[in-house]
């Protein structure tokens, strides 16, 4: 009988301590084969119909990670792209509240409307701050920079007591945080970090009836029989969020699709377990060796003020984190063990 540690392993081989899932997910073995069958194809000549079958089994397994039917996921190529037409269906004047240096993917979208009023304010004031006037919440459920956790929960509250909507970027939490993506109007992320896929592929989820978004993307894919849009105008759109889909990179749904089977077969909630308990053996060592971690208790990712400078001596010596404003971020995922810990806080202590 295959264990979480077993799956793990025969997916795995890194070369060096790898502690940066949060800048790019390392490939399971799967997605390798996997990537490596859908070049062949484009190099053999073979058609290619079985890949475009790979796009709709990635939207369908995102579906079931983010508790939504799959007609609520559309597919595109990053958050900033959904963003876009998130920020291009809010009137003008409309109030955006956001949390002060989220990620730039999330928030810039809506400052290139110089008609629409942007607030920022410290994530733990997020969900207090909505106020009648606000149109939507925009955050990140994990913070790029330090980990730090939404309250999601308060924010959609708030939204829901003055009218507005919420709109959460996944990105540093899918694959590892359970996602309840129905709880919210607007939920995207990317699949190359925590979802271990290629880059190149990106998750909107939407409502039933589409949040006001205008496909304003829309190309062939977008038709609702697809195969029969390819030219002219495309005079009915899909009746799904596949209206907001971009035509797909093939590549990377074919590796994606392995990557996102291996997440549903060890569970997310195994995930999470396993990837908080090597953040909290690394923030009790921190402790012991006199550091104090931005406080992110929940988080897989763990943020050190003042470290950050030590990111070019880690590397050369084979442990693999970054330096964000300074700080030293290292991020634990499935891959990862104990021994990577403590290798980490070995050399942190020399």
């Amino acid at each position: 009988m295959e264990t979480f540690e077993s799956l793990v392993r025969a997916e795995f081989a890194p070369k060096n301590v790898y502690l940066n899932t949060a800048s790019n997910g390392l490939l399971p073995a799967r997605a390798v084969t996997a990537l490596q069958r859908a070049v062949r194809m484009r190099a053999e000549g073979t058609p290619l119909g079985p890949l475009y079958e790979d796009v709709e089994a990635v939207r369908a397994s995102f579906a079931r990670l983010a508790g939504v039917s799959a007609g609520r996921v559309a597919i595109g190529a990053s958050v900033a792209e959904y963003g876009g037409l998130i920020a291009a269906s809010l009137p003008a004047g409309a109030e955006v509240l956001t949390a002060e240096a989220d990620f730039s993917s999330l928030v810039n979208p809506f400052h290139m409307r110089a008609d629409l009023k942007v607030r920022a304010v410290p994530l733990e004031r997020l969900a207090e701050s909505v106020r009648p006037d606000t149109a939507l919440v925009a955050v990140s459920a994990a913070q790029s920079a330090d980990g730090r956790i939404a309250d999601l929960s308060a924010v959609r509250a708030a939204a829901l007591d003055h009218g507005a909507r919420t709109y959460v970027d996944a990105s540093q939490s899918a694959g590892w945080l359970p996602l309840e993506a129905g709880e919210h109007d607007f939920v995207a992320a990317v699949g190359f970090k925590w979802l271990m896929g290629p880059h190149g592929a990106a998750f909107c989820v939407v409502p039933q009836d589409f949040g006001g978004l205008t496909p304003l993307l829309a190309g062939w894919v977008a038709g609702e029989l697809p195969w029969d849009s390819c030219y002219g105008p495309v005079e009915d759109l899909a009746h799904s969020a596949r209206r907001f889909d971009i035509s797909p990179s093939l590549f990377s749904h074919a590796a994606l699709r392995a990557s996102l089977e291996l997440i549903e077969e060890l569970g997310v909630a195994a995930i999470q377990a396993h990837d908080l308990a090597l953040a909290d053996r690394f923030r009790e060592g921190l402790s012991a060796l006199g550091h104090e971690p931005v406080p992110s208790p929940g988080s897989a990712i763990v943020s050190v003020p003042g470290l950050g400078r030590c990111q070019p001596e880690l590397s050369a010596a084979g442990i693999q984190v970054s330096d964000r404003a300074g700080n030293l971020r290292a991020a634990f995922h499935l891959y990862n063990t104990q021994a990577d810990v403590d290798r980490l806080l070995d050399a942190l202590s020399a």
